[in-house]
C-alpha cells in the first residue's frame, strides 16, 4: 500500500485589529487628507510603509503597515502590499511611507517601487490613487506631481 501525503488545508482570513491610529475622516479625497491622516508617521525613526485600502467609492475600509525598515530604507515587496488589499476586497489604495530624514523628496527606489506596484496592482484590478511620502511638516504626493504613470497597454493589430 502506498503512503498517502496529506498537505495542510488552509483557511485565509482577514483579522480586524481593534487598536490602531485614529483617522479624521472616512474618505481620503486629497493628498492633504492623506498627509493629515498619516501625520503620525512624521516622527518615525525608521521608514514605515503603509497602505490605505479603499472600496469602490474610494471610502477608507482599512489600513495596513506593510513594513518597518531602517533609517533610510524599507523592504516593500508587491506580494506584501497586495495580500491585505485582496483580502479586504479593495478596489483602490493609497501608498504611504515616511522618510525619517524629514525630507519627503522621492528617492530612485521610491519611484521604482511605485512603478512596480502600479504595474502589479493594475493586473489585479486595484487602482493606486496616490503614493504620499511623509516628511517633517510637509509631504510629497506622486499624484499631485503627475508621477503616477500607468503601464503602456499594447494593442493587437487588426
Amino acid at each position: 500500500m502506498e503512503k498517502q501525503h496529506r498537505p495542510p488545508r488552509w483557511r485565509i482570513a482577514l483579522v480586524r485589529e481593534l487598536a490602531g491610529p485614529a483617522f479624521p475622516a472616512e474618505n481620503l479625497r486629497t493628498s492633504i487628507d492623506v498627509w493629515e491622516a498619516f501625520r503620525f508617521l512624521e516622527h518615525c525613526d525608521r521608514e514605515e510603509f503603509w497602505i490605505a485600502a479603499l472600496d469602490g467609492k474610494n471610502r477608507l475600509i482599512g489600513t495596513h503597515q506593510v513594513s518597518v525598515g531602517t533609517l533610510n530604507a524599507s523592504l516593500v515587496h508587491p506580494r506584501e502590499v497586495l495580500k491585505p488589499l485582496i483580502l479586504a476586497s479593495a478596489a483602490a489604495c493609497i501608498l504611504v511611507h515616511a522618510h525619517p530624514s524629514g525630507d519627503p523628496t522621492p528617492s530612485t527606489e521610491d519611484r521604482a517601487i511605485t512603478a512596480r506596484l502600479i504595474e502589479v496592482c493594475d493586473l489585479l484590478g486595484v487602482q493606486i490613487l496616490d503614493h504620499v511620502i511623509i516628511g517633517t511638516g510637509r509631504y510629497h504626493s506622486f499624484a499631485d506631481a503627475g508621477e503616477l504613470r500607468r503601464p503602456e497597454v499594447g494593442h493587437a493589430d487588426d
